[in-house]
């Protein structure tokens, strides 16, 4: 049997919600590159301008115009992947054609190569092994989890696995026992908040979806984690994929939407594979699709894979690249509760979100209040990685102690090292270090240090690291990562990277703060979205705490 052809493909995805992206992995499958007449052939299909679709397909990393460039190693040169070799292991496969890519979301094992459609990790070229993410560890102080409960069972990722535990079990209670307005309550009253990073009340945007006139409404999960250092959902998609799928459908019926979308990162293609048997799986036992149950009610899922970049984890961003756009960020208002996928009321959610809605349901509001501490409400899960002797994903209770996390929970630093600092919110967090390393894991803490918890990733960095370079590295991320649209952050994050790699600036010290502070003040307050406002943070953090390293950096 040979290859698809042109009009194969193009009628295999012409008529199915979102088609672009979908098209474009088709072709650049088949044809190992996305040529110029593929890209003519699309763009005549969809009636796309072409102008517009080459600067779409040129913005995304993974989308090669090189012939065999989908074959050619991709190496993460990430910050984790950086301290572990990644940059040697990129120069020991430029003999097969190696480039280098942002982080891909496997700080816990680095460093992860993407090869194909396959994903190895080692860090020699003889160590390369495909094999899955590791599981969450258990915490040895045996605290309640939410989303990771049960994720170590065996076989978790089937269906059978899954409603071994109580899978389904909320979805059921939802259709049968309980008005959309009451399963709105009840995730209102539980406090649950995004957990992607922006930490809006999921209660309050579920509400304002279903009150919304205008249809027909669609539920997004935001499963694109581009920041470095996270890699939660990962382990939520791998293990436990239908507490994804229930919590979509639950947010389905809750706010009336009849369509859901997952936007998956490019870099999780394993990912890609278990949740389309777990759609699969829930299609056939009556689950997803129509008359759910037996209920009436309707809601059809659809997997959509990214191509690579860092601002499609921005919502607007993320949904401009469904719709087939230019993945630039949207202008807010109006926002997407109103305003969303095809400009119609849509909801969107991160992964862990959307996980912790089904427990939430099954176990009541009040349960996943009193998981938290201090005053605080539920859990989160904390991607940590770095110079940490056990790293990984572990779910902590709101307000529980960082240093507890660092050295009970993950084993402490190297053998002869200590902790120098750590990175909040992947990297958008910047800095923390010294005495506000008591701080405790919640949003109200971290944020009177100067950062904030974000999606949760944590960066460790020991007493070898030199806190410019890695400044400087984190820099240079956000100036490749920026979409071009606002010159704040456009020229900004650039600015910025030549002032920590020495190449630009004043050579005075008090001249180069000076303009250094001006510049992070300046994109603060003027940036289009959250990449250009949370970029300074890194250089705001880096003076703060590391003045003596800044001094003999700029030499005045």
């Amino acid at each position: 049997m040979g290859l698809p052809s042109d009009q194969e493909l193009i009628d295999s995805w012409r008529n199915q919600p979102a088609p672009l992206l979908p098209l474009l992995h088709a072709f650049h499958a088949r044809d190992g590159h996305l040529s110029e007449e593929a890209i003519r052939t699309v763009s005549k299909a969809l009636k796309i301008p072409l102008a517009e679709l080459f600067g779409t397909v040129t913005f995304y990393h993974h989308f090669s115009r090189t012939s065999g460039g989908l074959n050619q190693p991709r190496v993460c040169t990430g910050p984790i992947c950086c301290l572990k070799r990644g940059r040697e292991l990129l120069q020991a496969l430029r003999q097969d054609g190696a480039v280098q890519m942002p982080c891909a979301g496997r700080c816990d094992e680095p460093v992860p190569v993407i090869w194909g459609n396959g994903v190895m990790v080692g860090t020699q070229i003889d160590s390369l092994a495909m094999r899955p993410s590791p599981l969450p560890p258990p915490n040895p102080d045996g605290l309640e989890e939410c989303v990771f409960a049960s994720i170590r069972e065996p076989g978790r990722a089937t269906l059978n696995g899954y409603r071994r535990t109580g899978g389904y079990e909320a979805l059921a209670k939802a259709l049968s026992q309980m008005k959309p307005l009451e399963v709105i309550e009840q995730i209102a009253d539980s406090k649950l908040a995004g957990r992607g990073g922006a930490g809006f009340p999921t209660g309050t945007k579920w509400k304002a979806v279903a009150e919304a006139e205008r249809s027909p409404k669609t539920v997004v999960c935001n499963a694109d984690e581009g920041e470095p250092g996270c890699f939660k959902d990962r382990a939520l998609m791998e293990y436990d994929p239908h507490a994804v799928i229930e919590g979509m459908a639950l947010a389905g019926y809750a706010v009336g939407a009849e369509r859901g979308f997952i936007y998956l990162r490019y870099e999780y293609p394993e990912i890609m594979a278990i949740l389309e048997e777990a759609i699969r799986q829930a299609e056939e036992a009556g689950l997803l699709g129509e008359d759910i149950l037996g209920s009436g009610c309707t809601f059809r899922l659809h997997l959509r894979r990214g191509a690579g970049a860092y601002i499609c984890g921005e919502e607007g961003s993320l949904l401009n690249s469904l719709e087939g756009k230019h993945p630039f960020p949207r202008n807010r208002p109006p926002f997407p509760v109103t305003h969303g996928y095809e400009d119609l009321p849509t909801v969107v959610n991160n992964v862990e979100t959307l996980a912790s809605a089904p427990p939430i349901l099954r176990k009541g509001s009040d349960w996943y209040r009193s998981l938290g501490l201090n005053g605080q409400a539920g859990t989160k899960v904390i991607s940590l990685s770095g110079d940490v002797q056990r790293p990984g994903n572990y779910e902590v209770p709101f307000g529980f102690p960082l240093k507890t996390l660092l050295n009970h929970w993950a084993g402490g630093p190297p053998p002869g090292r200590s902790f120098q600092a750590v990175t909040m919110a992947g990297l958008s967090g910047g800095f923390l270090a010294g005495d506000d390393l008591d701080v405790s894991l919640d949003e109200p803490s971290v944020r009177q240090h100067g950062s904030f918890l974000g999606a949760g990733g944590i960066m460790v960095l020991d007493d070898s690291r030199d806190m410019v370079e890695v400044a400087r590295q984190a820099m240079a991320f956000f100036a490749e990562e920026s979409c071009g649209k606002c010159f704040p952050c456009r020229i900004g994050t650039t600015r910025l990277t030549e002032r920590l790699a020495g190449e630009a600036g004043p050579g005075d010290l008090e001249a180069w703060l000076a303009e250094v502070g001006d510049m992070s003040r300046t994109m603060k307050a003027t940036s289009a979205c959250g990449l250009g406002m949370a970029a300074p943070l890194i250089v705001d953090s880096l003076v703060r705490y590391f003045p003596e390293q800044v001094r003999a950096h700029v030499g005045g």
